[in-house]
C-alpha cells in the first residue's frame, strides 16, 4: 500500500469515527432529556446527571473533604457538541423536566435498575459490608500450629470475587492452602456487594468499605495483596495507607497512569477508552465511557434483565451453568460502574504519584505482571510504576492479553505468587535472625 493509499484510508476512517460520535454525542443528549423525563414519571423527581456545569445536581463532592473524596474531573470534562451548543438548556425552557409523577419510596435503587432477590438482597441490611470469600486455612497439618498469613485478593472492572475463587484459589497447592488465609473481595458496587444509590464510589468509599468489611471485623494486622485491572487501584491507595501492614502487593494489569499537573484524569480517559471505532472492544469501551446515558441505556437492557439473557445464553450454549465471567458482566447498576470507572480508574491518575512514593519509601515488595497483548491497558503503565518504584519487579508474559494473563494460565500465576509470598518470609527469617539489614 503506497501513501498515498495509506492516507486516503486514513483520512477515510478519520471522517467516519467523526461522523458516528458526532451521532452518539446527540443521541447521548438526546437520552438525557428522556431519562430526566421517565425518572420525574416514576420516581416523582428527575436524577441529576453530569451533564451540567460541574457541581450541578450536588454531585461536585462526596462527604468528607478530602482529595480522595471528591469526584473525578472526566466526569465533568467529558466534551459533547450539542451539549455545549445549549441542547439541554432549550429542552428546560420547554418544559420536559417536570416533576410530577408517582414516588417511589425505594431510593436505594432506581427504577431502571434490577429489582431481583439476588440485586438488592443488600438493601435490606442496614449495616452495609461487602460480600468476602473466606478460604480458611486447612486444618490438620504440622504447619497448621503456625499462624496463618492473610492475602486479599481485589477483582477488576464488571467482575466479582468469583475471578480469584472459582479460577484461582483452585490451584494452590496443598502448602498455600495450609498456611494462608484467602480473602477475595466483591468490590462496592459489584457482584453480591452493596450498590448504594447516594455513593460516588470514590477511591475512599472503596477504602473505606474494606476497612469495614476485611481489616477491622478480621483484625487483620498484617497481608499480602493481590489485584487484577481495576483493582490495582485500589490496592496501591490500601497499600499506601497500610505500608506498615502490606507484606506483598501483586498487581496485575494495573490501569495506572503518570500523573500530571491537570487532566490527569482525563488524560486517563483518552488513553483507557480512546475514541475510535476498531477494535470493538475499544468501540465499546470508548460508549460506556464517554456516554453517560447509553451507557445507563444499555444497562436497562442488558443488567436490569440479566435473568433473562442468562437462560438464553444457557438455551444457546446447552449448558446449565455459566461461566462466572458471563454472568459477572451484569451484576452492577450503572451508578456503581459509571462512578467507579471515572472516580477509581481515572480519578486515581491524580494521586498515583503519591501512592507510589509512600509504597517507595516503605520498600514493599511490589511484583507487576502484565500481558504484552493487553488491548485494554497498555505496557507504559507497568512501566510508570517501575519508574516510580525502582525496586519493583516487571514481569511480561508472553501472547498474554488482558485477561489471559491470569485465566488460562491459573497454575503459573499461582506458582508465582507462591513464590512471591515464600521469598518474603524466608526474607522475614533472615530478618528475624540480623543476617539481612536491608534488602529493599
Amino acid at each position: 500500500m503506497d501513501g498515498q493509499t495509506r492516507r486516503a484510508r486514513h483520512s477515510f476512517t478519520s471522517l467516519l469515527t467523526s461522523l458516528v460520535f458526532l451521532f452518539l454525542d446527540f443521541l447521548d443528549a438526546s437520552l438525557c432529556v428522556l431519562f430526566r423525563f421517565l425518572d420525574a414519571f416514576f420516581e416523582g423527581k428527575s436524577s441529576p446527571c453530569y451533564c451540567h456545569e460541574s457541581g450541578a445536581g450536588g454531585r461536585s463532592g462526596a462527604s468528607g473533604g478530602d482529595g480522595e473524596s471528591e469526584v473525578s474531573e472526566s466526569l465533568y470534562g467529558r466534551r459533547n457538541v450539542f451539549r455545549e451548543m445549549g441542547m439541554l438548556r432549550w429542552v428546560e425552557r420547554w418544559g420536559l423536566y417536570g416533576s410530577a409523577g408517582k414516588v417511589v419510596m425505594n431510593h436505594r435503587r432506581r427504577w431502571s435498575d434490577c429489582g431481583c432477590e439476588s440485586c438488592v438482597s443488600w438493601a435490606s441490611n442496614d449495616a452495609l459490608k461487602l460480600h468476602v470469600v473466606v478460604q480458611e486455612p486447612l486444618q490438620g497439618s504440622v504447619q497448621g500450629k503456625k499462624a496463618p498469613e492473610n492475602v486479599i485478593f481485589l477483582h477488576g472492572f464488571l467482575s466479582s470475587s468469583s475471578f480469584w475463587t472459582e479460577a484461582v484459589f483452585p490451584n494452590f497447592s496443598e502448602s498455600a492452602r495450609t498456611n494462608y488465609r484467602f480473602f477475595a473481595v466483591d468490590l462496592l458496587g459489584f457482584g453480591r456487594s452493596p450498590k448504594p444509590r447516594d455513593c460516588t464510589y470514590t477511591l475512599k468509599d472503596h477504602l473505606d468499605m474494606i476497612e469495614k468489611s476485611v481489616i477491622i471485623p478480621y483484625g487483620l494486622n498484617s497481608f499480602h495483596l493481590v489485584a487484577h485491572s481495576m483493582g490495582c487501584v485500589i490496592t496501591l491507595a490500601l497499600a499506601a495507607k497500610y505500608t506498615k501492614s502490606v507484606k506483598s502487593i501483586t498487581i496485575t494489569a494495573p490501569p495506572c497512569f503518570p500523573s500530571l499537573k491537570s487532566n490527569a484524569s482525563l488524560t486517563a480517559l483518552e488513553k483507557l477508552a480512546e475514541k475510535r471505532l476498531w477494535p470493538p472492544l475499544l468501540f465499546g469501551s470508548a460508549v460506556m465511557s464517554w456516554y453517560e446515558h447509553l451507557g445507563r441505556c444499555v444497562c436497562f437492557l442488558l443488567c436490569r434483565n440479566h435473568r433473562t439473557w442468562e437462560r438464553i445464553l444457557k438455551l444457546v450454549t446447552r449448558s446449565s451453568d455459566l461461566h462466572f465471567a458471563a454472568v459477572d458482566l451484569t451484576r452492577h447498576t450503572h451508578h456503581s460502574a459509571w462512578h467507579t470507572m471515572h472516580n477509581v480508574i481515572c480519578g486515581g491518575a491524580k494521586f498515583l504519584d503519591d501512592y507510589l512514593e509512600r509504597l517507595r519509601k516503605s520498600r514493599v515488595r511490589i511484583v507487576i505482571i502484565h500481558g504484552n497483548r493487553d488491548k485494554v491497558v497498555p505496557l507504559e503503565c507497568s512501566s510508570n510504576i517501575k519508574m516510580k518504584i525502582p525496586h519493583a519487579e516487571v514481569e511480561i508474559i508472553p501472547n498474554a492479553s488482558h485477561t489471559t494473563v491470569i485465566l488460562g494460565r491459573e497454575q503459573a500465576f499461582t506458582r508465582k505468587l507462591e513464590h512471591v509470598w515464600a521469598k518474603f518470609a524466608s526474607l522475614g527469617q533472615e530478618l528475624d535472625r540480623g543476617l539481612v539489614l536491608e534488602r529493599w
